[in-house]
């Protein structure tokens, strides 16, 4: 599958990079900075471009896309054990590592009943 990453320098962006090119995925990582990104491989293409107002971009776009929301995010492991509501938030949700965010947004890509949608994710 061929995913594009926006923030792909972040901690969540990065670790989605990484997860993504480890499961042998094609990836696309959209930066403002190429040279903060840590990530590098056959399979990833580099894009430059401002992040502002992404999602509202997408959304008019006819492209298939997914928007995974998660609260404070924290530096925890990866888990794989986390709630996902698609059109909402899970109820008192308050925090997400990185890495089970990234593991989330992956998830999400493969499942088509995100696709065109917002899917918030928390422990």
């Amino acid at each position: 599958m061929r995913i594009t990453v926006f923030g792909a320098t972040g901690g969540v962006g990065g670790e989605v990079v990484r997860q993504a090119l480890e499961a042998g995925h094609e990836v696309t990582a959209v930066v403002r900075d190429p040279a903060a990104l840590k990530a590098g491989g056959e399979r990833l293409e580099v894009a430059r471009a401002d992040l502002a107002g992404a999602e509202a971009l997408l959304a008019r776009s006819g492209t298939e896309w997914t928007a995974v929301r998660p609260p404070r995010l924290t530096d925890g492991p990866l888990t794989g054990t986390y709630r996902r509501v698609t059109g909402g938030n899970p109820r008192a949700g308050r925090s997400l590592s990185r890495a089970d965010t990234a593991h989330a947004m992956l998830g999400a890509v493969e499942d088509p009943g995100t696709v065109r949608q917002g899917v918030g994710v928390a422990y």
